[in-house]
């Protein structure tokens, strides 16, 4: 994105990058004042998605918005054996380690898709750390794959195109980017309406960068196999989420259609609680003033 585009969606917050472990490096936006606030994307986004709730989200916290890794203007690495280098374990560390470097010690968590599966393991892997959490439009990983119908596979077919053995995914996506994207957004109940130009024209620019084709399906194929594998470790152990646990998702879309996300989140967490919100799946760029007005009390309580 051109710095004036940035600027227009984000004023008065910082662009920077943070080396973390293994050479990479993660692209942030900093911004605002108060208690130390990260907001992490999803899939297939930048944390551009957060454009429409930021400036009232800079009002009373001091907020880090996050590229992860493999996406937007972070680092690409390879994924290596198993896609280890994209498990949820690897990617909550990298965000320890920018949230530290920042000198945030501890910290609240705004996340959606993807973002929020990285939250829910940083979450459960630095419990110390994480003082409460906003998770957006996802049931957790082990029950959506575990209880996977035709209607979600139908809907949520990229996760199963992803996961397929390289290079054909990959060269699938490199061979129109922008059509990836605006295929996905486009593909869920609200279109392409809630998406602000500049913010799509980033999406497509950052699917287009070298690696971002492979980092993306990395990410997938780690949560189909690595991450179900440490999930499922942590129920076996009963070791849950027990910090104060916001699910949001909404009324129109796929998570709420095919799984009880409430249910499940309460199943793995000893705080937790949610409802529907009056939108699809891009909730923060449908639904803005609605996800402000629920997750700006239970941010700032405590």
């Amino acid at each position: 994105m051109h710095s004036s585009e940035l600027s227009e969606l984000f004023p008065g917050l910082e662009s920077r990058s943070i080396p973390v472990e293994g050479g990479v490096h993660i692209r942030v936006l900093t911004g605002g004042s108060g208690p130390a606030l990260l907001m992490l994307h999803g899939h297939p986004q930048t944390s551009a998605i957060w454009h429409k709730v930021a400036p009232e989200l800079a009002r009373h916290f001091t907020l880090v918005l996050a590229d992860l890794r493999g996406y937007g203007d972070s680092s690409k690495p390879n994924g290596g054996a198993r896609s280890a280098d994209y498990s949820k374990r690897v990617m909550a560390r990298d965000m320890l380690q920018v949230m530290q470097q920042l000198g945030h010690p501890t910290f609240r968590v705004l996340a959606h898709d993807r973002g929020a599966r990285v939250a829910h393991r940083l979450a459960l892997d630095h419990e110390d750390v994480v003082e409460r959490m906003v998770l957006l439009d996802i049931a957790p990983t082990v029950a959506m794959y575990s209880q996977t119908t035709e209607a979600f596979a139908r809907a949520y077919w990229h996760w199963f195109f992803l996961i397929q053995k390289s290079p054909m995914p990959e060269r699938l996506i490199r061979a129109n980017p922008a059509a990836y994207v605006r295929d996905v957004l486009g593909g869920r109940s609200a279109g392409l309406s809630p998406f602000d130009l500049r913010a799509l024209a980033e999406y497509e620019r950052c699917m287009a960068l070298p690696g971002a084709a492979h980092a993306l399906c990395e990410d997938y194929r780690a949560s189909a196999d690595i991450d179900l594998e440490h999930d499922r470790e942590d129920i076996e152990a009963g070791h849950f989420l027990t910090l104060p646990t916001l699910v949001l998702w909404g009324e129109q879309g796929v998570v709420n259609r095919c799984f009880e996300p409430l249910k499940e989140w309460q199943k793995i967490g000893t705080q937790v609680s949610g409802h529907t919100l009056p939108c699809g799946h891009y909730i923060a760029e449908e639904a803005p003033e609605a996800l402000l007005e629920a997750a700006l009390p239970f941010l700032k309580a405590g």
